[in-house]
């Protein structure tokens, strides 16, 4: 783990307030690899749900994101912004899948509907 008294002398001649971010989770092996995934729908009806992201390599190794604990609203051509983290890093991704969920049982299941998508490494801001 990270000592927040260690950090302290460096954080402080920062002006206040001051955050910290470490690329930690809460899972063994406890790293994580964080991405910004910026997407613009086109759905006519606004959608409220998940977003869970795949990554995949050209070896076939693939990466499947943490789910996020809020869901995210979605209205035609406005751009939502969703961080989202993987435990393992892949570094040249060969393809990308998403999965849309309500998280509900009624009714029939809703089409997110696409646009344009963006996934940006927070780790890697060259990538």
């Amino acid at each position: 783990g990270y000592h927040a008294d260690r950090w302290k002398k460096l954080l402080i001649p920062y002006s206040s307030p001051t955050k910290a971010y470490f690329d930690t989770s809460d899972q063994d092996p406890f790293c994580m690899y964080n991405y910004l995934l910026d997407i613009t729908t086109w759905n006519k009806s606004i959608r409220r749900g998940f977003i869970k992201v795949k990554i995949i390599d050209d070896a076939g190794n693939t990466v499947v994101s943490q789910t996020n604990s809020e869901a995210s609203t979605f209205q035609q051509y406005k751009r939502v912004k969703i961080p989202t983290g993987f435990h393992q890093d892949i570094e040249k991704i060969a393809k990308i899948s998403l999965t849309f969920s309500t998280k509900t049982l009624i009714g029939p299941p809703k089409k997110l509907r696409i646009l344009q998508m963006k996934l940006k490494s927070l780790n890697n801001p060259k990538r």
